[in-house]
């Protein structure tokens, strides 16, 4: 599937940012300008710097224009729904994904029942993530049958995300996390080339469909000598 006219201007200025083409405390040019540069819409362009605060790359400042803000290369935010595909892209991280396991299981571990879930077959996907060469995160995704009905090896490696939601037409809309720091196992210390202390942040969560149900749970192992975590908030008046 190409890439939207919205998505490469994204894309564009966010790599932009990283490179300081555009520095932290300056301001983006014009949405007529960008219209100009890009050759696009400003409707598209204005859709596009929507996305880029999303990220938390900038903030618009009336009367003035687009400000761009001080980030972290590699800082993962931990309240969205996000594909590491997709943070690669958006953050031009040099990064890659190597999946170490795929299988069907008939039920999900017992160190991982829930009650929400009835007994039902899993697909178990463990993915190690790499950074600039390193390893930095170790996913292990278990997704239900139903509503993941398949899982083959090239969306495993490419990006499950855009394959339920393309291809299953999985409706994807919510999930709850939890962060804590963890001894872990010699098989996890060893992937992530952790110190002898063993010792690995991991972000535990449940994703939820529209109609609410649960259909995956994730444990993320991320080593904590190569990644910073932020959570990007903007005032929301209830």
């Amino acid at each position: 599937m190409e890439n939207s006219k919205q998505e490469i201007i994204t894309r564009d200025i966010a790599l932009k940012i990283k490179h300081k083409v555009y520095s932290p405390g300056e301001y983006l040019p014009s949405e007529n300008q960008l219209s100009e540069l890009y050759g696009a819409a400003r409707n598209t362009v204005r859709k596009a710097l929507g996305d880029l605060m999303d990220l938390g790359l900038i903030q618009k400042i009336k009367g003035k224009g687009s400000l761009v803000l001080d980030i972290q290369r590699y800082s993962f935010p931990v309240s969205g729904i996000t594909s590491f595909k997709e943070l690669n892209q958006a953050l031009g991280m040099d990064a890659e994904t190597k999946v170490l396991h795929l299988e069907e299981l008939d039920k999900l571990p017992a160190n991982l029942s829930i009650e929400e879930i009835p007994a039902k077959k899993v697909f178990y996907l463990e993915r190690l993530r790499l950074i600039d060469g390193e390893p930095a995160v170790l996913d292990r995704d278990y997704l239900l049958n139903p509503p993941v009905k398949s899982l083959p090896l090239a969306a495993a490696e490419n990006s499950i995300y855009a394959y339920l939601e393309d291809e299953l037409g999985i409706k994807i809309s919510y999930a709850t996390k939890e962060i804590t720091v963890r001894k872990v196992d010699d098989y996890i210390a060893q992937t992530l080339h952790l110190d002898h202390d063993k010792r690995a942040v991991l972000v535990f969560s449940k994703t939820y469909l529209e109609d609410t149900s649960l259909f995956q749970i994730t444990a993320s192992y991320h080593n904590p000598d190569e990644f910073s975590f932020n959570d990007f908030a903007r005032r929301r008046k209830i």
